[in-house]
């Protein structure tokens, strides 16, 4: 078995003394920087793309403001939901864990045993919730908070009925697979928003001081209109799990998610979300057509591709190009690239270049070192959500992180079909991957096939 690799909003807030600084670590650095290609001259000459005030940029403090007791349901106790457990509970003070649900008992036990060795919590054994509705037990258990990270085809639901019971939502991405899933999301935002709930998704680029400090940058017409963009995820293969002989067809499936369209949404979706998210972030803008391509080559279990090539076309006519794969062996890149009318923006460096290819501004990451103590992201967007929560402040990330989400399906239903796809006819489609006969037993496997694009050639 092959292991993992490892590759690594709308409320308006004050600007704190940290965030001061790091604006400060920024503009510091970007002074010097642009000194060379005009300075303060070419600097009061971006027109903004957007007005100061107009768009969120989150307070990314070391730790969460003290305040009341926060206590936190954990759904999915795999990897993604063990590691949120433990940046939940490294974010602040104040904060625990009281609840566990999985599908699985195993999953369960070794999560609450980890919670008790290293952070001397106790989950009893009527606290630990084992099944397919699982979620529904930890929602009910008396906690104020849930982090949602089970396979990405139960999140919407997952969502839907944390927001009925009133608890802030942490939502791992992707949010969703298909279409239904997506109105599903898009529905209970607008009910959560109105019930003020803080509702973050692990887009956590959006909490990554970097990607935050180019964000404003670029808002603030550092490479003036946005003209299009490549965004890329190429890794090598992901893992998987072989089957073992006690295992009923649900439970494989489950067990092995990351490589089953139903459970994952593929790659694309799955992971690649992260990149998409990025630009339609950066840009504001959703895409209205997506034409690709896509192949399985070298998988090894499951009915996913494991390349997608996807051009699409943003609502005002600019282009992005995406790009994803995991095949061992390969170029690998995960990185965004934005190109604007007077320069662009690269994350792998963290540089914004003019159109003569000189470098005006890049992120010192060393200042940040020096002036920050917590630089991961997967903790800042914790922080960032606790001190909403005890601020009273809602947020609403996950009608935002659904365009991206869609952007993904789109691309994918017109690599598996050789169609072109559209935003319209995609949000209203009626595609929905959970299987009819979902159970925790013997499931109909014959439609869980890779697809096939066009048809094949007419005979003479």
């Amino acid at each position: 078995m092959k292991k993992e690799n490892s590759i690594s909003r709308r409320s308006f807030l004050k600007s704190t003394a940290m965030a001061g600084a790091l604006g400060a670590i920024g503009t510091g650095s970007a002074s010097v920087l642009t000194s060379c290609a005009g300075g303060s001259e070419s600097a009061a000459a971006n027109k903004p793309l957007k007005e100061p005030g107009t768009y969120y940029i989150p307070e990314l403090p070391d730790k969460a403001t003290d305040g009341k007791e926060l206590k936190a349901g954990v759904i999915g106790c795999g990897g993604r939901g063990s590691g949120a457990a433990f940046n939940f509970l490294e974010a602040g003070n104040g904060v625990t864990i009281v609840a566990l649900g999985d599908t699985f008992q195993e999953r369960i036990d070794d999560l609450a045993g980890k919670l008790k060795k290293e952070k001397n919590i106790d989950i009893p054994a009527d606290k630990r919730f084992v099944g397919l509705d699982a979620y529904k037990q930890v929602i009910d258990s008396g906690v104020d908070v849930v982090i949602i990270a089970t396979p990405p085809v139960f999140r919407p639901i997952h969502f839907q009925y944390a927001t009925e019971k009133g608890k802030h939502s942490f939502l791992e991405k992707p949010i969703c697979v298909d279409p239904v899933g997506y109105r599903t999301i898009m529905a209970t935002a607008k009910q959560a928003q109105a019930k003020n709930l803080c509702v973050i998704t692990g887009t956590q680029r959006h909490h990554q001081r970097s990607y935050v400090e180019s964000y404003k940058k670029i808002m603030e017409g550092a490479i003036g209109e946005i003209t299009g963009g490549v965004v890329y995820w190429n890794q090598s293969m992901l893992w998987y799990r072989d089957r073992q002989k006690e295992w009923n067809d649900c439970e494989y499936m489950i067990k092995d998610w990351v490589n089953w369209k139903w459970l994952s949404g593929d790659h694309i979706v799955e992971q690649h979300v992260h990149n998409i998210d990025v630009f339609t972030w950066f840009s504001g803008l959703k895409p209205v057509k997506a034409v690709g391509f896509g192949s399985r080559q070298r998988r090894i279990t499951g009915d996913q591709y494991d390349n997608f090539s996807i051009d699409f076309t943003m609502e005002n006519g600019i282009h992005l190009h995406s790009m994803c794969r995991q095949i061992d062996g390969c170029a690998t890149n995960v990185s965004e690239f934005i190109q604007g009318t007077k320069g662009s923006w690269n994350s792998a460096t963290m540089e914004i270049k003019d159109n003569a290819g000189n470098v005006v501004w890049k992120y010192d990451g060393e200042a940040e070192k020096a002036n920050t103590k917590q630089q991961n992201p997967y903790v800042l967007e914790h922080v960032n959500w606790i001190n909403l929560i005890r601020s009273g402040k809602s947020i609403d990330q996950a009608s935002e992180t659904a365009v991206a989400n869609m952007a993904a399906i789109m691309g994918r239903e017109s690599a598996y079909t050789g169609a072109e796809t559209t935003w319209d006819a995609m949000t209203a489609s009626p595609i929905d991957y959970t299987p009819k006969d979902l159970n925790l037993g013997k499931m109909d496997m014959s439609g869980f096939t890779v697809q096939v694009p066009g048809k094949a050639q007419d005979k003479k």
